[in-house]
């Protein structure tokens, strides 16, 4: 009887990318390009940006230009930087380190009692 061995390919540990972009970055590009849209509508005929329409400037050429945008301003971080950056901004700051923990509930340091 022979051991059935599978080939197991070495880089099963790396993320997938497009263009440079992770999927994080993907989803961002593409939530902008449903705002863009959105404020699109809203906005007169006779606006033009470089001799384009601005509706069609904000609708196609602001998410076109958010990638190479995204792809330069990650140059040379790590992985997974740009969800890092946004947690970051939302996550509860520590102003003073003198400040008392609201989740101690006993003391560190006991007094020696003679």
């Amino acid at each position: 009887m022979s051991l059935d061995m599978t080939p197991v390919h070495r880089n099963l540990h790396t993320k997938v990318t497009f263009l440079g972009l992770e999927f994080e970055d993907l989803i961002l590009v593409l939530a902008l390009a449903a705002l863009m849209n959105l404020l699109a509508h809203f906005v007169s005929g006779n606006a033009h940006v470089f001799g384009v329409p601005l509706n069609i400037f904000m609708e196609f050429i602001v998410p076109a230009l958010a990638v190479p945008f995204l792809i330069l301003f990650k140059y040379g971080r790590p992985r997974g930087y740009l969800t890092d950056l946004v947690r970051s901004f939302f996550a509860p700051k520590a102003w003073c380190a003198l400040e008392r923990d609201s989740e101690l509930k006993e003391s560190y340091l006991t007094e020696d009692e003679e």
